[in-house]
């Protein structure tokens, strides 16, 4: 099901694109967090894990020259960053609770690019709205 919904995640996201010109958060975005759109929590925490990551990129920039590849490395390494300080604060505090866990290693860091390009509301909103297609054409086919 997880190749699946990438796979979909990806067509249906590429279409969206192409008509709204609103990317959702990178190519492999919506189909990852179409598989866990049963648990509010993951998505809640995986999108704030991308905004932290694009607050924390913008707030870098300001000390150095960001731009192209060297930006894009950066939303991805920081998100990782973000990623794994979560996971480890989650864990030392004791919350076993995996659904406040962001999705991903790299998803983080391709929504807050996104974000980087097109603004933060536009790339949420396109996120939820692939997802939701995705999730729906996941129901109906599977």
């Amino acid at each position: 099901m997880v190749a699946q919904s990438i796979i979909i995640g990806i067509i249906v996201g590429f279409l969206f694109y192409e008509l709204t010109g609103f990317s959702p958060g990178g190519i492999v975005v919506a189909g990852y967090l179409a598989l866990v759109i049963n648990t509010p929590s993951k998505i809640i925490s995986t999108i704030a894990a991308g905004i932290l990551t694009y607050l924390l990129v913008e707030a870098i920039s300001n000390y150095t020259i960001l731009y192209g590849r060297r930006r894009f490395m950066s939303m991805i390494m920081v998100g990782l960053a973000v990623k794994w300080l979560l996971e480890e604060l989650f864990i030392r505090i004791r919350v076993h609770d995996i659904e406040l866990i962001p999705v991903g290693y790299v998803i983080p860091g391709l929504i807050a690019n996104d974000m980087k390009r097109q603004g933060v509301i536009p790339t949420i909103l396109s996120i939820i709205i692939v997802m939701a297609i995705v999730s729906l054409i996941l129901r109906l086919l599977l």
